[in-house]
């Protein structure tokens, strides 16, 4: 080998050597140590972008912390200085309790939103106690416009007949606050000796809590809740751990001081005061059945005992997200809507439109209610009417990747309750895009020709939380790539529990020692707006019957031929199902236009709903959720009619301020603009499996809005997300199957941002 040669094999060897190094490198951190950030996928969690200018529609957002600011700033100034904060008032006070948007009147909107006339004004709706007048009074009042009021309006008598009794008024805080201090300061060392034997109390009782029960009495003009008290089992849920003890709060009265204890049951007995029940005790004339505290552990603790596993699977957006979050607009390249959430009725969306064209105007949650039974007071009494506890109000921050996807897009809510000044709740919402892991649709054919088509069913859901107490709501609406609308809720939280005494097993199952499970029923009722290709609806039903046909070509035979059923529906008492009867298994809105193939264009209410019997309508309190009676009723939409139930029902529910089958009054039905009223719910008998939470598994229900003869084929046809390849062709080219290019493309990883949570509020 020359020389020649030799130098340029060595030369060949260093470059060689050198590229080497610098791949080397360039794989390597700076320091030669930690390997170089990874190629992060677009737009992981694009963020909320607020409105940028008037023009946008913002009719249906909820008021900002600055109009919040400015509505509570012109009330203090027109009410005068007696105004009390909310959040320190008694009920001899005058006080601001709420203050939230008030809708525009559809009318208005649809002029603004289809044909361009100026916006409706922006308002505020406020609730104002006035405990220091006169004639204590509850009073409605709507402030605008809005950023800057100039006016406000009485709407109490247009809205409600006449003035709200001071009763009706939902508890304030610091109501509960005073009932706490009044039971344990004045009333529980009473009965000291035998709380101590049973319940390890000392002198103030902290290791014992308060939950309320409702309605609160017996009667129109009552205020007097059952109180059940509860080990005060720190960072778990207390609601398991029942003590037997449930005193009877007389609470009417004005002055704090004359509040009094009408009645006492303890572990199976009633007594007229804590007095005689310690009076009886030293007498040894009550049987104690001594309640363990077993403080934070166990197993009604939500902390795992075993430490964390591999990560779950996780979803992200290889390319970027595929929709958009505007203020309170949601656009994505098929649907539309925007959002909000009522500070007592809960998450709603207005709107909503597919693919361009309006579907619905409205569809809100309008009230949730819990049914109880127990052989105890405070069981058996309860009817809980969430609306009244507020299901915007006791909205709690979505944690990243339990309530949500970890990549969803999260929204903050401002809201202005019992406070004098606007606060804010952090990733009050979510909203992402979800791979179901299921074909929307597919086939695969090996007949005549081979080929196969299909389309990953991919959701877009808009979500949201409440806790009750002790339940937790997930509120969903999800929407899908065919022209669906599904809307459903989950429960899962702890359940309420009560003592284990007597006949319990009639109502539940035991769940831990001397803790019965009480049964209940979950309901929620929603209201429809559909608006199916203009304001103009019908209702019909469709259904199935065989019919005994002479077989055409035999004429000796018969068969059973089944057949189409159809009927238009005239009335609203036509309209309207009573839950647990017999319903169309076909229900839908219609309008005058008709697709290609002649059918008028429909939208179908498919409901998925296993609720228990509703509340006998001989109850007393069974008017103040009359809409449980109907699985679902469609009417005539008014704006005197915007709510199916009240804030103030549950606290009178024996005259009940909304009375929802008030609405249902025969009133014709047929091309008119409609209402869909759904109620979903099922049955719940606590047991074991429900420790220490219940699960959302089997516990979800809700219904489906699916398009009827709307479209003249099914539009998820031309799906971006759509396959279809054959036999001839290669299916792992890129060019025939777009998911044949996943592997193609340059690998990215999802930009995580960092764990967060939206906080705890203390009071």
């Amino acid at each position: 080998m020359n020389q020649k040669t030799t130098l340029v094999l060595l030369a060949l060897a260093v470059i060689t050597i050198f590229a080497l190094v610098c791949v080397l490198i360039a794989g390597r951190g700076g320091d030669g140590g930690e390997a170089s950030q990874p190629h992060y996928c677009p737009s992981g969690t694009p963020s909320v972008q607020p409105w940028t200018h008037p023009g946008q529609n913002q009719l249906f957002a909820d008021l900002s912390r600055e109009e919040l600011t400015a509505v509570m700033s012109f009330l203090t100034q027109k009410l005068g200085p007696d105004l009390a904060d909310a959040a320190q008032a008694r009920p001899s006070d005058n006080c601001i309790f709420s203050v939230e948007l008030q809708l525009p009147p559809k009318a208005a909107a649809l002029a603004h939103l289809d044909r361009r006339s100026p916006p409706p004004a922006r308002e505020a709706l406020a609730i104002v106690f006035f405990g220091g007048q006169p004639q204590p009074n509850v009073t409605e009042l709507v402030v605008g416009p809005l950023p800057q009021p100039s006016y406000m309006r009485d709407v109490t008598v247009e809205r409600h007949g006449g003035p709200l009794p001071y009763y009706r008024r939902p508890v304030l805080l610091r109501e509960y606050l005073d009932i706490d201090q009044m039971i344990f300061n004045r009333e529980l060392p009473q009965a000291a000796g035998v709380l101590h034997h049973c319940c390890s109390y000392k002198q103030g009782g902290g290791n014992l809590v308060t939950m309320t029960t409702a309605p609160r009495g017996l009667q129109s003009g009552d205020r007097a809740t059952w109180f059940g008290l509860y080990y005060n089992i720190s960072g778990a849920g207390y609601y398991l751990h029942p003590v037997g003890l449930e005193l009877l709060v007389d609470h009417k009265a004005l002055d704090p001081a004359q509040w009094t204890i009408q009645k006492v049951f303890f572990q199976g007995r009633y007594y007229e005061s804590l007095a005689q029940l310690e009076e009886q005790f030293e007498a040894g004339r009550v049987n104690v059945v001594v309640i363990p505290n077993n403080g934070t552990g166990g197993s009604w603790s939500l902390k795992s005992q075993v430490p964390p596993g591999p990560t779950p699977p996780l979803q992200f957006h290889p390319q970027g997200t595929r929709f958009s979050v505007q203020g309170s607009r949601v656009t994505s390249s098929l649907w539309t809507f925007s959002f909000g959430l009522g500070a007592f009725s809960g998450p709603r969306i207005f709107d909503i439109r597919f693919q361009g064209e309006r579907l619905a105007y409205e569809i809100s949650l309008q009230e949730a209610v819990a049914i109880y039974g127990g052989n105890t007071p405070a069981a058996m009494l309860t009817r809980y009417m969430d609306g009244c506890f507020g299901m915007g109000k006791f909205a709690t921050p979505l944690t990243r990747g339990v309530d949500c996807p970890y990549l969803a897009t999260y929204v903050d809510w401002h809201f202005l309750l019992e406070s004098q000044a606007p606060r804010t709740l952090h990733d009050a919402f979510c909203v992402f895009e979800q791979n179901k892991g299921l074909p929307l649709r597919r086939h695969h054919s090996d007949f005549i020709s081979q080929y196969f088509g299909g389309v990953v069913e991919t959701v877009l859901v808009f979500r949201s939380v409440s806790t009750l107490l002790n339940y937790d709501y997930v509120w969903d609406m999800v929407f899908h790539p065919n022209g669906a609308i599904e809307v459903k809720f989950h429960a899962t939280g702890y359940i309420s529990s009560a003592f284990f005494f007597g006949t319990a097993q009639k109502y539940g199952n035991q769940v831990r020692e001397n803790t019965l499970g009480t049964v209940h029923t979950h309901s929620a009722h929603y209201k429809v707006d559909l608006d199916v290709g203009g304001l103009e609806n019908w209702v019909w039903a469709e259904d199935m019957a065989f019919v005994p046909t002479t077989v055409p070509w035999s004429p000796e035979h018969q068969i059973q031929r089944l057949q189409v059923t159809r009927k238009q529906l005239e009335t609203e008492e036509q309209a309207a199902f009573p839950l647990g009867g017999a319903s169309p298994r076909y229900l839908y809105l219609a309008s005058k236009q008709s697709n290609k193939w002649g059918h008028p264009r429909g939208y179908r209410i498919q409901t998925v709903s296993f609720a228990g019997r509703p509340l006998p309508q001989n109850s007393s309190t069974e008017r103040a959720i009359s809409w449980g009676r109907y699985q679902l009723a469609v009417t005539q939409r008014k704006e005197t009619e915007p709510s199916s139930s009240s804030v103030f029902n549950q606290n009178d529910p024996w005259t009940p301020t909304v009375d929802f089958a008030d609405f249902i009054n025969n009133e014709t039905i047929a091309g008119k603009d409609l209402v869909a009223w759904v109620t979903a719910g099922f049955l719940h008998i606590p047991h074991a499996e429900d420790i220490p939470n219940t699960v959302t598994v089997g516990n979800g229900v809700g219904f489906f809005l699916r398009p009827y003869n709307f479209f003249d084929e099914d539009p998820s046809i031309n799906s971006a997300d759509s396959i279809y390849f054959q036999k001839h062709q290669d299916a792992g080219s890129c060019e025939v199957n777009s998911l044949a290019c996943l592997p193609k493309d340059p690998a990215c990883a999802p930009d995580l941002p960092a764990f967060s949570h939206g906080g705890f509020f203390t009071n």
